[in-house]
């Protein structure tokens, strides 16, 4: 139906919503976990927070599977790459995921206050590391991964876990705790009521304005500093994926050069602004559904601007820059990409469907009355 150089183009795209679906419906959920000591001080606080997210968590984390099994099947080289090279932030992510479900299953087993609370930490651990360490990992992959391949297409990494934590990407870091942040407060406004409701609109405020603060810092980083990566050359975009055929240059500023050549795509970044901004206003206005909206828009234009910045790459090596993976030497074959997409076209609807079922049955606010109503059911 369509020819390779389409498929991989199409692929690149269905990647990023994939990624982007999972930041922005994950996203508040995680935001909620590491706000719980802020906008909830009270026990039964407490349990209006985790119960906001308790019915959705799990669909939520379905996008990082999603989005996991299509780098593996799509882009099988840059999977290899990528969770052998952070490997040991993927298992802090793993060992924080499994804190979660654990901490909702067992919090209000026992009423003693220090079990409670212990529990209480597991899920602010829950949402606080992998809202850092995602946002880590970006700022890695937008400054290079070192890595290089042998002359078989063996992968070596050759870096290490604490090199992840340089400056730009503890400032990537930071962006993704706001971002996420303000997602989870504006989902509490719109699921609580009374004090946690009002500290969840202040948490809103603070961090839609540390995100734009943030965002912009990134952005004149990336711009004035940051060397970038270009393909120079001949480029094959239909070819078979050998990543050992390639040139690449870097250069200072080399990712806003999408930028320059394709001027709309300033509406990407421009609508990370938009959203903050017009989340912000609502808020003051309490439009909160509509806060949340907004919210959730800025939280997918922060990736899709980081997929706009880098293409065609995705995953470029700071060691090797000729070596790094792209959209065109990277991905599986013709015919598995035309597989994938004839069963994306298929199941990618239903399951659009079903979450936004599940979330209209699921709708209207947690409140201290829900919780005493049905204390031995609820989290």
């Amino acid at each position: 139906m369509f020819d390779y150089e389409t498929l991989r183009l199409i692929w690149w795209i269905l990647l990023g919503v994939l990624l982007a679906g999972f930041a922005t419906t994950d996203g508040f959920d995680l935001g909620v976990g590491f706000l719980l000591p802020f906008v909830a001080r009270k026990d039964v606080e407490r349990r209006i927070a985790i119960n906001t997210i308790g019915p959705v968590w799990e669909g939520n984390q379905v996008w990082i599977i999603l989005g996991a099994g299509a780098i593996f099947a799509a882009w099988p080289i840059i999977y290899a790459v990528s969770f052998s090279g952070f490997y040991l932030a993927m298992l802090l992510v793993l060992a924080a995921f499994i804190l979660r479900p654990v901490g909702f299953k067992y919090r209000s087993k026992l009423t003693h206050p220090s079990w409670r609370k212990i529990w209480d930490g597991a899920l602010f651990l829950g949402g606080f590391i992998p809202a850092l360490i995602f946002g880590l990992a970006l700022g890695n992959v937008l400054q290079g991964v070192p890595f290089h391949f042998d002359d078989t297409l063996r992968s070596f990494y050759t870096g290490s876990f604490w090199g992840l934590l340089n400056p730009f990407a503890l400032l990537c870091g930071l962006t993704s705790i706001a971002l996420l942040g303000m997602h989870g407060s504006y989902y509490l406004t719109v699921k609580t009521n009374r004090e946690v409701q009002r500290r969840a609109i202040t948490a809103s405020r603070f961090f839609s304005i540390s995100l734009i603060v943030l965002f912009t810092l990134a952005g004149l980083w990336v711009g004035f500093k940051l060397q970038g990566y270009v393909l120079t050359g001949n480029i094959i975009y239909d070819g078979p994926s050998n990543p050992m055929h390639d040139t690449v240059m870097k250069m200072t500023g080399a990712w806003v050069s999408n930028y320059r050549y394709y001027p709309i795509s300033m509406l990407v970044p421009g609508l990370v602004y938009f959203g903050a901004t017009m989340a912000l206003l609502s808020s003051l206005l309490r439009k909160d559904k509509l806060a949340f909206f907004f919210s959730g828009l800025s939280v997918f234009m922060v990736v899709a601007t980081v997929g706009v910045s880098m293409f065609p790459f995705i995953l470029p090596s700071s060691s090797m820059p000729n070596q790094s993976l792209t959209v065109w030497n990277a991905s599986s074959s013709q015919t598995t990409l035309s597989i994938m997409l004839f069963a994306t076209v298929v199941f990618m609807p239903i399951i659009l469907v079903y979450t936004a079922w599940v979330y209209r049955v699921l709708r209207g606010k947690i409140t201290q009355e829900t919780i005493e109503s049905d204390s031995h059911t609820m989290y």
